[in-house]
């Protein structure tokens, strides 16, 4: 299950995120996003549990904590790409 982890610090660790979420079960992957141009994190990641169980653990019990003094936001990931797409609307001018 692919879980969003939002409102981290720039000084978050991919290493770090993973040791959070270890506690609750198996992690198989971590990916914090970073701004391609200075490589600061955005300030969101993703982590990957193969367990639905351990991963509704991890987040009930990490959302709202606090890390390096800011409360994380953690849940479900969206599926993305099932967005309604509005339909184009020409401009009279």
């Amino acid at each position: 299950m692919k879980i969003y982890v939002g409102n981290l610090t720039e000084y978050m660790t991919e290493k770090a995120l993973k040791e959070a979420f270890e506690a609750f079960g198996e992690v198989e992957s971590v990916k914090i996003i970073k701004n391609r141009f200075n490589d600061r994190s955005k300030g969101f990641g993703f982590v990957e549990m193969p367990s639905n169980s351990e991963a509704d653990k991890a987040i009930k019990a990490l959302n709202g904590n606090i890390v390096d003094k800011k409360p994380i936001k953690v849940n479900h990931a969206d599926s993305g790409g099932k967005k309604k797409k509005k339909p184009f609307r020409k401009r009279s001018y």
